[in-house]
């Protein structure tokens, strides 16, 4: 943990130093050249730092078939640094690196193997870097760019790429968007202990990963936003993806009604289809309302239905207040039984509460405080920004979160 901590500070050191070599340029620019004339360096356009901690706790681990423990803890931290320059074309390209380190410890993953006294599935830590290019005409609001990301923890690797296009109208009051990504997964077979071959010693070391299998999904994003008058703004959001591999969890158990026991097992193939709609309404100078709809089908049987509002409240110029909630209903896929209540014959088979018909509510509020000369006083830090939510599901699994949001400009 310290040593995430001290890759978070190494690297606000390098930004304020950016920040100062930046603004020196800015400045003699500015003094040798008053016209619109844009510069062609390298300059820091944004910076953001966010901290987040999560936990939760519950009855229904789908690593013990359904019941046990759920607790699990996460601490999260993301860097992203933005930087931009303008072309001989007047075209701005615009460069975002961000990097991510998640710590977490999980106590159910850790029944894996239930006789070791601890075993690196436990805890893990989690890296994600990525790096995006776009390049945007800044007077049609036209744009479009790519996007490359890796990840890796103790049993998986991921690869991404990714595309995105925006184009506005000539009164750029409607606006599409459209992204395509390819995650290209590897991770590791790991079963349950009493599943496993035995080795000639007598055991196997839940530490022994078993052989990678692949596992890739391809999503896909068009939305459409509209200015309907001063005070409302629409948008619809269609995000179809298709996922094709290894999609069961195999350290996952399932119990059947003659008292067998079986990892997880789920189709390789896997179709998703969101469709939301937003609508913002500002209805004054202190008040904007932020309402949210999805519809989610797949066809593994699954069906969700998500609204959400959320209400930012300006207290002043300078510091605001966002309540927010979230309520989320879904049935259940037909995979799914609770532990013990498989049938022998099932060819596919999950005891993962995620995949059951369940309901959950999730609120919170958020705070903003935004001071024209810099929070503290600190004039490039102009954005501080606190939220915390509570989450509690029909399945009586409860958790929280809190995160810090530092933006530097």
């Amino acid at each position: 943990m310290r040593r995430i901590y001290l890759f978070v500070f190494v690297l606000y050191l390098g930004i304020l130093n950016s920040f100062s070599q930046t603004n020196a340029q800015r400045t003699a620019s500015a003094a040798n050249d008053s016209t619109n004339y844009q510069s062609r360096k390298l300059h820091v356009d944004e910076v953001n730092i966010v901290s987040a901690y999560y936990h939760q706790d519950g009855n229904n681990s789908a690593v013990t078939g359904g019941i046990g423990t759920e607790k699990l803890s996460d601490i999260a931290n993301t860097f992203d640094l933005q930087i931009s320059k303008f072309d001989k074309w007047g075209k701005k390209n615009t460069f975002t690196f961000e990097i991510g380190v998640d710590y977490y410890t999980s106590a159910s993953s850790d029944k894996i193997d239930p006789y070791s006294i601890s075993s690196a599935s436990m805890q893990d830590t989690r890296v994600y870097p990525s790096l995006n290019w776009t390049k945007s005409n800044e007077k049609t609001g036209n744009s479009y760019g790519f996007s490359g990301s890796y990840s890796t923890e103790y049993d998986y690797t991921s690869i991404g790429a990714a595309f995105n296009l925006t184009r506005l109208s000539k009164n750029k009051n409607t606006q599409f968007d459209f992204k395509l990504q390819a995650f290209l997964d590897q991770w590791s077979v790991i079963l349950p202990i009493e599943l496993r071959t035995f080795s000639p010693r007598g055991r196997d070391d839940d530490d022994n990963k078993g052989p990678l299998s692949p596992r890739n999904s391809f999503n896909s994003s068009f939305s459409i936003s509209q200015v309907i008058n001063q005070q409302l703004q629409a948008m619809l959001i269609i995000e179809p993806s298709y996922q094709h591999g290894l999609l069961a969890t195999k350290y996952q158990r399932s119990y059947f009604t003659n008292g067998t026991v079986k990892s997880e097992n789920l189709p390789d193939n896997r179709f998703k289809l969101p469709i939301g709609l937003r609508l913002n309404y500002f209805l004054n100078d202190q008040f904007i309302i932020r309402t949210f709809y999805r519809y989610y089908q797949d066809d593994w049987g699954l069906k969700a239905h998500t609204a959400e509002l959320e209400i930012p409240t300006k207290i002043n110029p300078f510091f605001s207040i966002s309540p927010f909630y979230r309520y989320n209903n879904q049935s259940g896929t037909k995979y799914f039984a609770s532990y013990g209540q498989h049938n022998p014959t099932a060819t596919y088979f999950t005891s993962d509460y995620d995949l059951s018909s369940l309901s959950s509510d999730f609120y919170g509020a958020g705070i903003r405080f935004t001071p024209p000369k810099g929070v503290f006083g600190v004039q490039r830090l102009n954005m501080v920004e606190l939220r915390y939510g509570h989450y509690v599901r029909s399945t009586s699994l409860l958790s929280d979160v809190v995160s810090l949001n530092l933006k530097f400009k």
